[in-house]
Formats: structure tokens, sequence, C-alpha cells
């Protein structure tokens, strides 16, 4: 029965990203700028080296994996090779309601509601 709560709480934070990444466009248009390039490069090493840390550093040294997660995340942006579209409200909260449901589940294998 755990491993089912678990299971459902994976396909749930799955979903909340699924609902979240509806609206999240990433264009590989060629800018102007050289460091543009660089900077989409960038952000694909430190998003997968931070997540490569994130499971291998042992406890105390995980912030170092979420720290890279965010300068990956902000080259991104920086690239300006990610568009935003408007998000309804009620795709918003769906989001985040599977997001906290699903890491509730996948931690503790109980909702607290």
């Amino acid at each position: 029965m755990r491993f089912l709560m678990k299971l459902i709480g994976l396909a749930l934070l799955l979903a909340s990203i699924y609902f979240f990444g509806q609206n999240i466009y990433f264009t590989t248009n060629v800018r102007p700028y050289w460091w543009r390039g660089i900077a989409a490069d960038g952000s694909i090493l430190f998003i997968t080296s931070g997540i490569l840390m994130l499971f291998v550093l042992p406890g105390q040294n995980k912030a170092l994996g979420w720290a890279g997660i965010g300068i990956g995340i902000l080259l991104v942006f920086l690239s300006s090779r990610a568009i935003l579209n408007p998000t309804s409200l009620w795709q918003f909260f769906l989001s985040v309601a599977c997001f906290i449901g699903g890491y509730q589940l996948l931690s503790t294998g109980r909702l607290k509601i």
C-alpha cells in the first residue's frame, strides 16, 4: 500500500510539472549577442550538474545542487530563450495542489489536509 501511495505521489508531481509547463516555451532563435549562446549552454550544464549533485552528494552538501539548479534557471532567462505565456489562476492552483499533494505522498505516504 505504501508503494502505491508513493507511485501516486510521483504521478501527481509529474502532473504538476505538466500543468505548469504548458505555458512555458523554449526557443532556439539565434540572438545577435555572443554571450547568449554561452548562457544557454551554461544553463543546461548547471541544471544537469545540479540534479546530479542532489542525488550524489551527502545530505549536508545538497545546497550545492540547489544552487546549481538556481544558476541554471537564471541563465535560461538571461539567454532570453524562455517565453512565459500567461497562466490562468485555475491552472496555477491545480499545479500547486498537485505538487504539494504529490510531494506529501512521495515523502510521507499520506496527505496532511
